[in-house]
């Protein structure tokens, strides 16, 4: 059967009027636009780490510990973000991340030894993190009926920002100075942090007048419950296995395409850029996907590609050829827009905020092992079996995706 396009288009139009009605759209806006800022600054540690190795010294190994280190803090700031939201709003916490983002930026481009570089880029991923669980819980708010949109744009900003910020960092740090490379989000950074706190609306937090001791025992009690169930389990195993291969190829992909690929680092940029580029595309589609036919079928979509991508990257050779492996791949970003709202709509509203800050929490530790891991593999000589390893990981998501419980 022939898709009707225009079906399709009018299709588009409500969902683009459901979401700016009632003025909501320029909150979604502004929430889009701190994501954008939060994610696309965290790759730009990818294309900087030419810049860093040099400057430091550093191997691939330690190198990927860098990487392991800036996705475990941020891990660890899932919990913290959600208590947050829960606690003192969304409003404050979102700004709060952009401030304390545009600060320990200013310490990663002062740092004068790798262990300062180190605890600076902790301290940022920590900060980001903030943004993270917030800016998810603020959503079903919103848009109660249109999670799925809604995500899929704010979504689609991160790739918007990891489209554009690391190849602009990288040629402001080929052109000038590699702390430039960081530095010139700082400004943007503020800007963002009086965007939200003039443009989130503000909302009491639930307290019931409870005491504060008694809420939080309540909600852990509550969430341990909650995990038992297979609508939690393995969703959160989906998105810990997508994790793992997203932050393993985003940390090293540039790095493979100039050392193995010989491809400079002005084109491997472009090739990293146009991974993310295309999330722009493909993250609001997987929402409206989730919306339309659920979480089991947009995830066989999503995960098909780099399952396949990934095991024939060692083989392929030549620009345009890359292009197309970087294009399949990128239907991975995908799995998280499909998998956190699923996640959010099984979590009791009460500890929404808490809960999902948890499983973030677990996922993002978990996952924060692969780029060290790979980077060992990597200076081993095993940089094209540790991607196909990632193939393996991606078909393991599709076998899961089989066992989530239908809505």
């Amino acid at each position: 059967m022939v898709p009707d396009p225009s079906r399709s288009l009018t299709a588009l139009s409500e969902t683009v009027a459901a979401l700016r009605k009632d003025g909501r759209g320029s909150i979604l806006l502004a929430l889009a636009g701190g994501w954008f800022l939060s994610m696309g600054v965290r790759m730009i540690y990818p294309v900087m780490l030419p810049h860093l190795r040099e400057a430091y010294g550093l191997d691939l190994t330690t190198s990927g510990l860098l990487l392991t280190v800036l996705f475990l803090a941020y891990a660890t700031g899932q919990l913290p973000g959600g208590m947050l939201a829960d606690r003192i709003g969304e409003r404050t916490v979102l700004t709060l991340s952009t401030v304390v983002a545009a600060i320990t930026l200013g310490l990663v481009i002062t740092a004068n030894s790798p262990a300062i570089l180190f605890v600076a880029t902790a301290l940022f991923g920590f900060g980001t993190a903030l943004y993270a669980v917030a800016r998810y819980t603020i959503l079903p708010k919103l848009y109660p009926d249109r999670i799925g949109a809604a995500n899929g744009v704010t979504a689609a900003s991160q790739d918007a920002g990891q489209s554009v910020l690391p190849p602009l960092a990288g040629l402001i740090a080929s052109l000038f100075l590699w702390q430039l490379g960081f530095g010139f989000v700082i400004p943007l950074f503020l800007l963002m942090g009086a965007v939200l706190w003039y443009t989130v609306p503000v909302e009491e937090p639930e307290t019931n007048g409870e005491d504060d001791s008694g809420p939080l025992s309540e909600r852990i009690r509550d969430l341990l419950t909650v995990l038992g169930q297979r609508a939690v389990i393995y969703p959160t195993a989906v998105l810990v296995l997508g994790l793992c291969v997203w932050q393993a190829f985003t940390s090293f992909y540039p790095t493979y395409l100039i050392e193995v690929k010989d491809l400079s680092t002005t084109v491997s940029s472009t090739l990293f850029g146009l991974f993310f580029a295309l999330g722009i595309l493909i993250k609001p589609l997987a929402g409206g996907a989730y919306d339309r036919i659920g979480i089991r079928r947009s995830l066989v979509i999503v995960a098909s590609g780099p399952a396949i991508a990934l095991l024939a990257l060692p083989f392929v050779e030549g620009f345009w050829p890359l292009v197309g492996i970087t294009a399949l791949v990128s239907t991975l970003l995908g799995f998280a827009t499909v998998t956190e709202p699923y996640l959010l709509e099984t979590l009791p509203e009460e500890i929404r905020g808490t809960g999902f800050g948890i499983l973030r929490t677990i996922a993002f530790m978990v996952a924060a092992l692969s780029p060290v891991a790979f980077g060992a593999a990597a200076d081993n000589d095993f940089f094209d079996q540790a991607f196909m390893a990632l193939a393996v990981l991606a078909g393991v998501m599709l076998l899961l995706a089989a066992r989530i419980p239908k809505r």
